[in-house]
């Protein structure tokens, strides 16, 4: 009894000798980690992601190399609002009907006289309120940033506009060549702006707002249904102020059906060129 007694001692100070080594090993695992750390922001995990907005998060430390890769997806986020914004400044000088985002702007921009840049700011900036009004404590405050983007994108927009000034479409064909070459350009936008992944913008807020009320359908068919709901509003608001239709035409339907194919085609080759973007080491490892 005694010998079988003094092995299990040992056999116990053995284990506690291997936890206080793994202990230590830890200890500098996280300062060295320490070191190279130079932000920490609040993110939520990919499950909490899909079912925005997030009810609990959690704390992600983000390391220099981090912080390089979301500057990256920044820049990319903001080539992608540069070619929306032309997209739709096209699309405006076709003068069919602009894309269902953008309908709402324009029909205020004829009512009050504001730039389209300014009245893209108003109208998205209020659809931000109404997701905090829809989500009220499952808004999460990192979401306020659509507020920013919508911001620099009515900006944009405006220079787009002041840089096709001069273009204007005589005949018919013409204007669908503007229409067409507007529609591709907003689906290559939001393809930009889908790859960078950092934030959306309104209109894509809600619909992921949206779904988090109503979670069993599906964002495509949540899209579809916001689309036309601004396109109602675009409409009653045409009606109400202008006694007549603008901003919704044939073009309009166009963008709202093509839109998303365009964009989904143009993924395969955007998305792939975003990620050799983002994560040069590992597509050089991948090469090698």
């Amino acid at each position: 009894m005694p010998d079988q007694e003094i092995e299990n001692n040992e056999d116990r100070t053995a284990v506690a000798d291997d936890a206080t080594d793994l202990a230590e090993e830890e200890s500098a695992a996280a300062i060295d980690a320490a070191e190279d750390t130079v932000i920490c922001v609040q993110t939520a995990d990919a499950a909490e992601e899909s079912a925005y907005p997030a009810a609990k998060r959690k704390y992600t430390i983000f390391t220099k190399e981090n912080v390089v890769e979301y500057t990256k997806r920044t820049v990319f986020l903001l080539v992608g609002l540069l070619i929306m914004s032309f997209g739709v400044a096209f699309s405006i000088k076709a003068d069919l009907g602009t894309s269902p985002v953008s309908s709402i702007p324009y029909v205020l921009n004829i009512i009050t006289g504001l730039s389209v840049g300014i009245t893209t700011i108003i109208v998205n900036t209020g659809i931000v309120v109404l997701q905090i009004v829809l989500l009220r404590r499952r808004f999460h405050p990192f979401q306020l940033f659509q507020v920013a983007v919508c911001t620099v994108f009515g900006f944009l927009t405006d220079f787009a506009l002041f840089c096709v000034d001069a273009v204007a479409p005589t005949e018919y064909w013409q204007q669908w060549l503007f229409c067409l070459l507007g529609i591709v350009l907003v689906a290559t936008g939001v393809s930009f702006e889908v790859t960078a992944n950092v934030i959306t913008l309104a209109g894509e807020g809600l619909t992921l707002a949206m779904c988090t009320l109503l979670p069993r359908v599906k964002f495509g068919y949540m899209k579809v249904m916001c689309d036309c709901a601004m396109v109602i509003v675009a409409v009653a608001l045409a009606f109400i102020f202008l006694h007549e239709l603008a901003a919704v035409r044939e073009g309009t339907l166009a963008a709202a059906i093509f839109v998303g194919l365009i964009s989904k085609q143009l993924n395969k080759v955007i998305t792939p060129l975003g990620n050799r973007l983002f994560y040069p080491h590992a597509h050089a490892a991948q090469k090698s």
